[in-house]
Formats: structure tokens, sequence, C-alpha cells
């Protein structure tokens, strides 16, 4: 019972602190909305396949980008002189995952280097063909997990445009399809297989494609 009553009162203790950081992430978020729709309308980009304002649009990324109890992150996928709307989108959608999958092989490449080197075994010349394999394999996987929130697209008036597509991830999608990107290209690399533990646990980690770990 004791326990107990200690449990609750830190919780109660905590309350407070959490509410104000909300209260700054709040406030945060509204000044990033104002810059980022002055940056839009300055720049003359308007919302693309969707009857939502940009404004609406813009409001409603933000708050699943800030969504509580999940690491949710953002990636933007940019194309520009394309004359057909729809294949510019699918070139959007193709430079996020592209984006992602040479963050995440970055990471990881970055891991092995500093870890199994690190520790003496010279396993860089090994690893060359598992790098390429897993980047393509997390470019395939990610394209799954990635939540489109809106599009804003803006014409160079020649005939051409210019898009860019606003997505979420979760870490814990985001993982899922780092997992089976590795399974998938481990199969081509001996020198996977053969520090596989590690390898499976440098691919686990937490990754923001924003540049920040979220390794505890």
């Amino acid at each position: 019972m004791k326990r107990i009553i200690l449990f609750l009162f830190a919780i109660c203790l905590m309350l407070p602190a959490v509410a104000q950081n909300n209260k700054a992430l709040e406030k945060a978020l509204k000044k990033e909305y104002k810059v980022k729709m002055k940056e839009f309308k300055k720049e003359g980009w308007k919302i693309f396949g969707s009857t939502r304002s940009l404004d609406v649009a813009l409001l409603q990324h933000y708050q699943k980008l800030a969504k509580d109890g999940e690491y949710n992150y953002e990636i933007v996928g940019n194309c520009s002189r394309f004359k057909s709307k729809n294949l510019g989108h699918q070139a959007c959608i193709n430079n996020a995952c592209n984006i992602y999958a040479q963050k995440a092989k970055r990471k990881v490449q970055g891991d092995i280097v500093s870890d199994i080197a690190g520790n003496g075994d010279d396993a860089s010349g090994e690893f060359d063909h598992f790098y390429a394999a897993y980047e393509s394999k997390v470019q395939k996987e990610i394209n799954g997990e990635l939540e489109e929130t809106f599009s804003v697209i803006k014409d160079n008036k020649d005939g051409t445009y210019e898009m860019q597509t606003f997505f979420i991830v979760s870490e814990s999608a985001a993982t899922r399809a780092r997992i089976r990107a590795y399974e998938n290209a481990a199969k081509e690399s001996g020198a996977a297989q053969k520090y596989a533990q590690k390898v499976r646990e440098f691919v686990s980690k937490g990754f923001n494609p924003q540049g920040e770990s979220t390794e505890d």
C-alpha cells in the first residue's frame, strides 16, 4: 500500500512538468506553423490533391507530428521541373523514401565502423555490399510506412511545376521497416551474417531521419 501511495505521489509531482512541456511544445508549434505558412504564401505554394485548405492541412500535419506517446518524424519529398502532376507526385514519394534510406544506411554504417572496427575487427571491406543492399531494401520497405499528410505545388510559369510532399513516419513503423530490410539484405552479405547480432542491434536503434538519435 505504501508503494502505491508513493507511486501516485510521484505521478502528481510529474504532472505540472508534463503540462508545462506540452504548453511549450504547443507554443513552439504555433510559431513554426506561422513561419511555414508565411513561407508557403511568399513562395507561391498551393495545396495539391486535397479539398482542405493549406492552413488546415499544415495544422493537422503538426498535430500528428506532435502526437503524444509516439516518436513521429517529418520527411519531405521534393521534385521539380515536371509537367505531369501525377508523375511529379510519385517522384516526391520516391525522393522521400530515398532520403530516409540514405540516412538509415549512413547511420548503420557509422555504428558498424565505430563499434566493430573499433574493437579491432577489420571488416570495412566486407560490409560494402551490405550497405548498398541495405539502402535499397530500406527504400522499398519504408514506402509502405510513410503517412502522407499533404502536398504543395508551385507553378513555374513555363509549363513545369515544383512539388513538396510531406510525410510522417513513426519510429515503431520505421524500425519494423529497417528490420525487414536488414533481414533481406543480410542474405546477400556474409559480413552481416557473421556479425548478425551486432548489426541487428544497430538497425533496431531509434533513428530520426532529421538527424537526431533516439537511442536510450
